[in-house]
Parts: C-alpha cells; sequence; structure tokens
C-alpha cells in the first residue's frame, strides 16, 4: 500500500484530524484530494470523512457553519481555512436517479466508502498518509482505469449524473472506461434525462476540456450518452471531429464556440438557441457566441480594425487560438498590432458624444443621433478619420448625418 506524504494542504488540515481523533472518534482525508496526490498532482483542498456525528463535530470546534447538515456536512473554520468535515453515512434507494430519499449517519468507513461513485474516488487517508483503499483504486490508478464501486448498474440508478463524471475523468486522466462500467452507461444511458441541465454542463465542460479529450469523448459517444445532451442527438460525428483539437482547450468560450463550429452551426440565432439550452450564464453566452461569429469569418478573412474593435483584443485572439485548435492559419501577432494601433478602444473614448452633436448643430436628439455617432465611430475605428471633435463634427456635415 502506497503512502503520501503530508505536507502543503494535507499538513494545514491536520489539526482538524488530530481534534476528531483525540476526541476518541475516526477523521480521514478522502476522495479527490487522496486520488490526486497519489497521481502526483498538485492539491487545492482537502475534503474529510469522520465517524463523529455532526452534532459531536460542533462540540469539538469554535467555530462551525452548518452547509449541509442534513447529509452530515458541518464546514469547520480554522486557521484561516474552511474545510468540509462529513459523517460516514450510508444512502437509501434513489427515487429520482438524482439524489437520496433519506440519508443514515454510520460509524463505518467502508460502509461510507461504498456509497462513493467510482474506484479512483473511493480512497481514504489517515493522519500518517496510509491509504485505506476498499475497493482496488490503487490497482485501478495504476492500470489507468476508470471502474464504478461495486455494481456499476446500482451506482448509477442512484445518481445518473456519475456516468458523465465516469467518461469526464477519462478525458482528465487519460483512462479507459472498465468493461462492465462501460455496458452500465450504455444500458443507464436514458436516465441522463432526470438530470438538471446545469448538473450535465459542468461534467460536459470539464470531459470536453480535458488533456485527454479524445479518450473521453469516445467514452461519450459509444456509450450513448452524448444523446440526451441538448442539442447533440444527431451529432455523432460532429463529436469525434471536435475530440481532434490538438491541445487541451483552454477557456470555456472556446471550448462552445469550436462545439458549434463543427456541429456546422453558422446563423447566430441559432448558436444562441444552442447554447440557450444548456443554460449558459447571459455572460458566457455572449462570448461564445460571439467567438462563433468572429471564427466563421476569420476562416475566409483577416482581422481588421473593426474585428478586434467590435469584439475585443481578447475574443480576438482566441478567435486565432481557436484557428490554431483546428490547424487553420491564425495570426496573433496581428490581433496585437491592431489593438495596439486602434485610435480608440470604446465609444467612452470618442473625441464627440450626443450632447456636443446637438448644441453645435442646434437640433433636438432623434434616431438621427445614434446614427450620426455611430457613423462617427465607425470612421474613426477605420482609420478614415482622426479622433477629434472638428474632424468628426466636419464628417458628419459632409455625409449628410446632421
Amino acid at each position: 500500500m502506497k503512502q503520501v506524504p503530508i505536507t502543503g494542504v494535507f499538513e494545514k488540515a491536520l489539526p482538524v484530524l488530530e481534534t476528531i481523533q483525540e476526541a476518541g472518534f475516526e477523521a480521514y482525508y478522502v476522495g479527490g484530494s487522496v486520488r490526486d496526490a497519489l497521481l502526483g498532482k498538485d492539491v487545492n483542498d482537502v475534503d474529510i470523512a469522520t465517524s463523529a456525528f455532526p452534532e459531536e463535530i460542533k462540540k469539538l470546534f469554535k467555530k462551525t457553519v452548518d452547509v449541509g447538515i442534513e447529509h452530515g456536512t458541518v464546514m469547520v473554520l480554522m486557521n484561516d481555512e474552511s474545510y468540509e468535515v462529513t459523517t460516514f453515512r450510508t444512502e437509501s434507494t434513489y427515487q429520482d436517479f438524482r439524489r437520496p430519499d433519506s440519508v443514515t449517519f454510520v460509524r463505518s468507513l467502508e460502509e461510507d466508502l461504498k456509497r462513493r461513485d467510482l474506484t479512483i474516488n473511493a480512497f481514504a487517508m489517515d493522519q500518517t498518509g496510509d491509504i485505506q483503499d476498499f475497493f482496488g483504486g490503487e490497482r485501478d490508478l495504476d492500470e489507468q482505469v476508470i471502474r464504478a464501486v461495486g455494481k456499476a448498474e446500482e451506482r448509477f440508478n442512484e445518481d445518473a449524473l456519475r456516468m458523465m463524471r465516469a467518461v469526464r475523468f477519462a478525458s482528465q486522466l487519460g483512462f479507459h472506461l472498465e468493461a462492465d462500467t462501460f455496458y452500465a452507461i450504455v444500458v443507464n444511458a436514458h436516465l441522463l434525462e432526470n438530470i438538471a441541465i446545469e448538473r450535465i454542463r459542468v461534467e460536459f465542460v470539464k470531459m470536453a476540456m480535458g488533456k485527454y479529450v479524445r479518450q473521453g469523448f469516445t467514452g461519450f459517444v459509444e456509450t450513448n450518452l452524448y444523446a440526451y445532451c441538448p442539442g447533440l442527438v444527431h451529432a455523432k460525428d460532429a463529436l469525434e471531429n471536435f475530440a481532434k483539437v490538438i491541445e487541451p482547450i483552454q477557456r470555456e468560450r472556446q471550448m462552445w464556440a469550436l462545439l458549434l463550429y463543427y456541429l456546422g452551426i453558422q446563423r447566430e440565432q441559432e448558436a444562441r438557441a444552442f447554447l440557450k439550452h444548456w443554460r449558459l450564464s447571459n455572460q458566457l453566452l455572449n462570448q461564445s457566441a460571439d467567438l462563433h461569429q468572429l471564427l466563421l469569418y476569420r476562416l475566409n478573412y483577416e482581422q481588421t480594425n473593426e474585428t478586434v474593435y467590435r469584439y475585443s483584443k481578447e475574443v480576438a485572439l482566441d478567435a486565432e487560438t481557436c484557428l490554431d485548435l483546428i490547424e487553420k492559419p491564425f495570426d496573433k501577432k496581428a490581433v496585437e498590432n491592431i489593438d495596439a494601433a486602434l485610435p480608440i478602444h470604446s465609444r467612452k473614448e470618442l473625441a464627440i458624444n450626443g450632447k456636443i452633436v446637438m448644441a453645435e448643430n442646434h437640433l433636438r436628439g432623434g434616431r438621427w443621433l445614434g446614427d450620426a455617432i455611430e457613423a462617427a465611430e465607425r470612421a474613426v475605428v477605420k482609420g478614415d478619420i482622426a479622433n477629434e471633435t472638428a474632424e468628426i463634427l466636419d464628417f458628419l456635415k459632409k455625409n449628410d448625418y446632421v
């Protein structure tokens, strides 16, 4: 059995474990932090599981917050850090394929770990770095296997999102799905319809941005999970092509723009409708739709003052990154040069505004004023006129905007 050095976040959380243990209870680091430590990856936070019940935990620490006490979770505040401490528990039947009908607190670590999704997430580690592994998780890490804890079909019936988590971890770690786990997903893929789109999206994004995206998407497509995700039922070929990106995608809006590209969506209205089905935030939806439109433009045309100004330097650079990922000609330096030479970067920097235009021409506002400001902005950005008040006013008069 391997041993993990107690350093970093594990060492910082040690007083929490020791306080619980000194009171006569068991306490362990559990889950993903232990897995990542065994894989030699950076660990940024830890989860703690204990045989102590929530009320017992609250008596042991000066500062606690009830964050999910009905499920056994108490947040312990110590040394300017917060730690989620969860009581060992078993779960009843799942009527909705999402959450247990009831939770029972227990004193057994093994009983608690039985309810975990995958063997590689079912580790516990004590304060010395010794690993508790009841389900062969270390072997599966060594053999690079994604395997459900116990009977795969039972795990996926408990929470159908676990199927998405399985292919997500395949994408992030480069592991393959164990045969029984694979076939259990095939049989139960339809249960994904019971899961909120927001939860599916979180796993989909992590999978699509994984280091081994081809590995993850292979499982996603071959198990038919994709057919139960918004707008993807007829997208098998598009998804297989998407997975051929030459290196991991770094920004979520790049991922959505590239997905739209591979789906063959061109009209902005259609792109926005697709993204809306995935319940993106308004900001991310707008950024992704803009980036997609600019990417399509760039397949045929060069970047210009107008594109960099309209979409912003950041989005314009993202478009070049997307071109690189799909092995098309790209030019980030051109974007940098255009942005550096732009006379203005927003309408606020324009040397005139509505008040100035109305005062100079003794006119009242109306639709004409918006048209005039827009024309001036466009002319300045293109470099047709200088960003100077007199020159802009002269331009507006000569072109009959006032």
